[in-house]
């Protein structure tokens, strides 16, 4: 896509481009719109942090038809801060331009989510599981959907989601528009994609094409016992703002209470949180209350903090999917610079060398020393 093709968009879209300060396309976005814009069934790639939303939205919103009110686009995401950070971009972009929107999660009050159908979005991004649920009611019409959209993807068509995923797909007409991205798109993934689309144009963005913000990759090594400790300290560095990965709910509780004893200032969010508790902890972390959030990577998935310092695995992560995944919510697109730090034992030191050199970057050695990251000796 280049600058003509932005030029072509709506009045709306362009003006949003000009105040969001935009200057070229990302590859991504260079590559999807135009695909998306001739109606085709998309499959892609790119790493996060390039603008994938941005890629299907903007086409999706110039294909509105604001004078049909009625249901025309429909959105799935994993996780409610996906579903709600999408809804956001969806109200920024749309600005001006009189296209209606809704956001229905599973967990949040019914009553309230029909009252808003009421209101006939013509855009819905939701969870598969609350859709699917509304689709049944007979609350929501997919009869005139024309494009439907699957965010992460990978994430989306797993053996949890995916009978429910095809069945929101199924319940529009044959003629749809089906479109995918995600940050890694395995063989799985893709196959269960195509069974759903028809004859998809696949889009890869490797990450030689994407000019990245530099993210440093440092580890730290230490016995499991202690790695609480390490984290306590990273969270007195100054300027500290980062995510803190644990593996499940259960260590997450384990740290926090270790942490709070020790009186450390931090906040954790996780999938059993309500709807408003986790909007508290997200707000209060953005607005720079607490140097650390730890969270897992249900809650973390595609929540998306400008300007993220660091991101730190304190459960190494099972597979290099993780890693990239955990990783890539530092160094986003705006961004300058960014840090990983891995705190792992002797084994998992070797593990985490296989994922760098798999992924070209190089890890290095540091430890802590009066509150400053500094070399290894």
């Amino acid at each position: 896509m280049t600058e003509a093709t932005i030029e072509k968009m709506a009045p709306f879209l362009q003006k949003g481009w000009e105040k969001a300060g935009f200057d070229q396309p990302t590859a991504i976005q260079s590559q999807a719109i135009p695909l998306i814009e001739q109606g085709k069934d998309v499959l892609a790639e790119s790493p996060t942090g390039t603008g994938k939303t941005l890629a299907y939205l903007l086409p999706l919103l110039s294909k509105i038809e604001v004078e049909q009110k009625e249901l025309q686009a429909v959105i799935l995401a994993s996780s409610h801060e996906l579903v709600m950070q999408i809804h956001q971009e969806i109200q920024k972009w749309g600005e001006g331009s009189g296209i209606t929107s809704g956001s229905f999660i599973g967990g949040a009050n019914l009553k309230r989510q029909l009252e808003k159908l009421k209101k006939r979005p013509q855009i819905v991004v939701g969870t598969p599981g609350r859709l699917l649920e509304l689709i049944k009611q007979k609350k929501l019409k997919m009869h005139t959907v024309k494009t439907i959209v699957l965010d992460e993807g990978d994430q989306l068509l797993v053996p949890e989601h995916i009978h429910t995923v095809n069945q929101v797909v199924k319940s529009s007409l044959k003629d749809r528009q089906v479109v995918l991205f995600s940050a890694t798109l395995p063989e799985a993934t893709e196959q269960a994609a195509r069974e759903l689309m028809d004859d998809p144009v696949l889009v890869k963005v490797t990450k030689e094409q994407v000019d990245t913000p530099e993210v440093e990759h440092i580890y730290f090594v230490s016995e499991n016992r202690d790695k609480i400790q390490i984290l306590e300290k990273l969270s007195r560095l100054d300027g500290m703002n980062g995510f803190a990965f644990l593996n499940d709910i259960g260590e997450l509780a384990v740290a926090a209470e270790k942490l709070a004893y020790k009186n450390i200032d931090i906040v954790a969010l996780h999938s059993e949180l309500k709807k408003q508790d986790r909007a508290k902890v997200i707000q209060s972390f953005k607005a720079g209350k607490y140097p650390i959030l730890l969270t897992t990577d249900v809650a973390a998935r595609g929540l998306d903090v400008a300007g993220l310092a660091y991101v730190i695995h304190v459960d190494f992560p099972k597979e290099l999917t993780q890693y990239i995944h955990r990783s890539g919510r530092t160094g986003r697109m705006g961004s300058t610079s960014g840090t990983v730090i891995s705190i792992v034992t002797p084994r998992e030191e070797r593990n985490l060398k296989q994922f760098a050199r798999k992924l070209g970057v190089t890890v290095h050695k540091k430890r802590l020393s009066h509150g400053k990251i500094v070399e290894s000796k």
